[in-house]
């Protein structure tokens, strides 16, 4: 009997890539995330002060759509398989269902890199733009710390989609979670005395926002390892425990 060997895990991140982008779904995703970064650059050019137009301020901007927009393909990454029905071809072909769940998680991590730097290339584009036209101030620099922050958000951000997707299994449920429990945790921080003193360690978009600025200091770290572990690991490890327990019908 001839032993069929198991796919590698780039083999299944090519094909979990294919998925977060061959659907009409994805692509309209990614199409969003380009024209909102491309709108961005534009408002920056046209609309912020003229210290404010150097190229870290370009590529801040157009990380935006990115930061939005990303986790929810992650979220989709996940909940597709059940409500695209196709869990029991991917787990008949991939039994270790964990195999899969790194794969989708190598490739939200790919496709993460590839919108930073695709807004890198747009926020060229404008300070180039700026800079033809007399508008902007400063030197072509970025600050390498910076370079890697950007990207660590938004690998984060769409790790964070996985997690909720996994946790849930319901895309509009976990679209929905993703973007109103963070919010509700930060009006509850804001209106309840009592909780603002751990609200910038549980509150997962305040912890990251100083990843997008071109310095972050020990504690802003020890911050944002808090609220990614009580938003990410925690719904992450759980979910994929219920993962490997699901029956597929």
């Amino acid at each position: 009997m001839t032993t069929v060997p198991a796919p590698t895990l780039t083999r299944l991140t090519e094909v979990e890539l294919r998925k977060m982008t061959d659907t009409r779904a994805g692509r309209w995703l990614l199409a969003v995330v380009a024209l909102v970064a491309v709108a961005l650059v534009v408002v920056t050019l046209a609309a912020a002060p003229q210290d404010e137009r150097r190229w870290g301020d370009f590529f801040a901007s157009s990380q935006a759509g990115v930061a939005v927009i990303f986790p929810v393909l992650g979220i989709l990454a996940v909940t597709g398989e059940w409500s695209q029905r196709t869990a029991l071809t991917t787990f008949a072909l991939v039994p270790d269902r964990h195999r899969v769940l790194g794969a989708k998680l190598t490739a939200g991590a790919a496709l993460a890199a590839l919108g930073t730097v695709a807004g890198l290339l747009f926020a060229t584009i404008g300070r180039a733009v700026a800079g033809a036209t007399h508008r902007a101030e400063g030197g072509w620099s970025i600050p390498l710390p910076m370079l890697g922050s950007m990207l660590l958000a938004a690998v984060l951000g769409v790790t964070l989609g996985v997690a909720f997707g996994l946790a849930l299994m319901n895309a509009p449920l976990a679209i929905v979670a993703y973007f109103l429990v963070p919010t509700v945790w930060g009006i509850l921080s804001d209106t309840v005395e009592s909780v603002r003193p751990v609200a910038g360690w549980l509150d997962p978009g305040r912890a990251m926002d100083p990843l997008y600025a071109a310095g972050i200091t020990a504690g802003e770290w020890a911050r944002l390892a808090t609220a990614i572990g009580v938003w990410l690991l925690l719904p992450l490890l759980g979910g994929a425990v219920r993962l490997s327990r699901t029956e597929v019908h």
